[in-house]
Formats: structure tokens, C-alpha cells, sequence
């Protein structure tokens, strides 16, 4: 056994790796990539965070935009009149409406 580990210390591939400066870095690589507070994995999970938290701000961004656009269109009475119709029922106090439902319009769980 004794012989086998003087063959050993004897290659140039085993003087590399016992070099104690080779073993300090590859301790601190290893600790650094798996086992640090800001190691490689939790890196890439706050990478793919942030670029989840940056899909969606682009998509918060485009839906203020739609209803700064629809903000500025209900300024006009007409289209609030036409909103508030459309959408709430609403009508005059000398009207009369009527909402005419289709069979197919009307949900299964309603009836």
C-alpha cells in the first residue's frame, strides 16, 4: 500500500492536485459556487426573478398606457354616455330598455 502511494507522489498530476494552493482554491470555488450566501444557484434564481419582475412591469407598462388612452376617450361626454350605457345599463329617465338575451349567451349556471 506504502509503495503504490510513493508511485503516486512520484506523477506530476498528483503533485498538482496535493499542492496546497491548488486544494485552498478549489475549497473556496466549491464554497464560493455551492455553499456562499450569494452562491451560483441563488444567482440564478434572482437572475430569473428579475427577469420575471421585468415581463411583467413591460406588461404593467403597456396596460397604463391602454387605460391613460381610455381615461382620455371618457373625457368626452359622448363616450361616457356610450360607456355607461354599454356597459352598466344605465338610460335616461324617460327610456326604456330592454336587454335581449340570446340562449346561447346566457351561462348554464344562471338558470
Amino acid at each position: 500500500m506504502i509503495s503504490r502511494f510513493n508511485r503516486w507522489k512520484e506523477k506530476t498530476w498528483f503533485k498538482t492536485i496535493t499542492n496546497i494552493y491548488v486544494v485552498i482554491l478549489s475549497v473556496f470555488a466549491i464554497w464560493m459556487l455551492f455553499f456562499d450566501t450569494n452562491s451560483l444557484m441563488i444567482q440564478r434564481e434572482l437572475q430569473h426573478e428579475i427577469d420575471e419582475l421585468e415581463a411583467q412591469k413591460i406588461f404593467l407598462i403597456q396596460e397604463i398606457n391602454k387605460d391613460r388612452a381610455a381615461l382620455k376617450e371618457l373625457n368626452r361626454p359622448e363616450a361616457m354616455e356610450k360607456v355607461a350605457r354599454e356597459k352598466y345599463q344605465y338610460h335616461r329617465a324617460d327610456e326604456d330598455v330592454y336587454l335581449i338575451e340570446f340562449k346561447d349567451s346566457i351561462n348554464p349556471q344562471d338558470e
